[in-house]
C-alpha cells in the first residue's frame, strides 16, 4: 500500500474512533427516551453481533472457539455487558457529557486494577496522584446541585460501577496469551455478553411494546449497534496496531470534550464552570498520567 493511502486509511480510523466514541453517551441516552435501558442495549448487541456473524461468514474470518479463545470472549464480554448494563441504567439520571468523563477514567482505573492484579510492576506515586487529580475534578462535578441534582447521585455510582468493570476487563484481556482477528474477538464477546443481557432485561423490564418507541430511539440503536459496538472497535483495533500507545490514549482525553459539548448543543445540557473546571481537573490527570506511564517506559 503507498505511504499516502496508508497514512490516510489510519488517520481515517482514527478520527473514526473519536467520532463515534464522542457521540456514543448521547446516542445512549436517546435511545433510552421511549425504549428501557435494558431493551434497548439488548437490541444494541444483537444488531452488532448479527452484522459482525454475516461479516465474519462473508470475510471468511477465522473464529475460534477453543478453550483459550473462549477464555478471552468471556473476559471481553463481561467489559462489554457490565461496563454497557451499567453506563445504560447510570444515562437515565446523569447528560451525556458526564456519563463520556467517568469513563474517561478507565486508563487510570484499569492501572490500578493491574497493580492489585501483579500484572504490572512497581507502585507508581505519579500515576495515583494523578488519579486522585481526575477523582477530584469528578467530586468538584458531582457537587454542582444545579447540574446534577440529588436524583443523579445513583448514576454517578452506577456509571462508576459500570467503568470500573469495563476496566477489569481490560486488564484480564491481557493476561490472556492469544491473538485473534479483532473482528473475530468483537464477535466471540457478543455472543458471550448477549444471554446476561437477555437475563437482565427480564429481571429488570421484561416489557415488549414496539409502539411506543420513538423513531429517533430506533435510530439511535441502529447507529449505536452498527457503529458503537462494530465499527468502532474494528476502528479502534486498528489504529492500536498501527500508532504508538500514547498516540491512541490522547482519544480518551478528546472524547469527553466533544461529548460535553454535543450533549449541550444537541440535547440542551447545562454546561456552567463547575463542569468546565471539573472536567478540565479531569483531563489534567489523564494528562499526567499519559506522561508518566511514557516517562516509566
Amino acid at each position: 500500500m503507498p505511504k499516502t493511502i496508508y497514512s490516510s486509511t489510519v488517520s481515517m480510523a482514527y478520527l473514526l474512533v473519536i467520532l463515534i466514541w464522542s457521540t456514543t453517551p448521547l446516542a445512549i441516552q436517546w435511545s433510552s427516551h421511549t425504549v428501557g435501558p435494558t431493551m434497548s442495549v439488548l437490541m444494541r448487541m444483537l444488531i452488532a453481533a448479527s452484522i459482525g456473524i454475516v461479516a465474519i461468514k462473508l470475510l471468511k474470518i477465522n473464529f475460534p472457539f477453543h478453550s483459550l479463545a473462549c477464555k478471552l470472549y468471556a473476559y471481553s464480554g463481561l467489559g462489554i455487558f457490565a461496563g454497557m448494563t451499567f453506563a445504560y441504567l447510570a444515562a437515565t439520571y446523569i447528560t451525556s457529557g458526564i456519563l463520556s468523563l467517568i469513563f474517561g477514567l478507565s486508563p487510570m482505573l484499569s492501572w490500578l486494577i493491574a497493580q492489585q492484579q501483579k500484572q504490572e510492576a512497581g507502585f507508581n506515586l505519579t500515576k495515583f496522584s494523578s488519579l486522585l487529580v481526575a477523582l477530584a475534578g469528578l467530586a468538584v462535578v458531582v457537587s454542582d446541585g444545579l447540574l446534577l441534582g440529588r436524583e443523579a447521585l445513583p448514576g454517578i455510582g452506577l456509571a462508576l460501577l459500570g467503568v470500573i468493570f469495563f476496566s477489569l476487563s481490560s486488564v484480564l484481556v491481557k493476561s490472556v496469551q492469544i491473538t485473534i482477528n479483532p473482528i473475530a474477538t468483537t464477535v466471540g464477546a457478543l455472543l458471550f455478553s448477549l444471554p446476561c443481557f437477555t437475563i437482565v432485561w427480564l429481571v429488570l423490564d421484561g416489557t415488549f411494546n414496539p409502539s411506543t418507541w420513538s423513531a429517533k430511539a430506533l435510530w439511535s440503536i441502529i447507529y449505536l449497534g452498527v457503529c458503537g459496538s462494530l465499527i468502532g472497535f474494528i476502528a479502534y483495533y486498528y489504529v492500536l496496531q498501527k500508532l504508538s500507545a500514547t498516540s491512541v490514549a490522547i482519544i480518551t482525553l478528546i472524547t469527553p470534550i466533544m461529548a460535553i459539548g454535543l450533549g449541550g448543543l444537541l440535547n440542551n445540557e447545562v454546561i456552567n464552570l463547575r463542569l468546565l473546571g471539573g472536567a478540565a481537573l479531569v483531563l489534567l490527570g489523564l494528562i499526567l498520567f499519559f506522561r508518566a506511564n511514557k516517562q516509566s517506559k
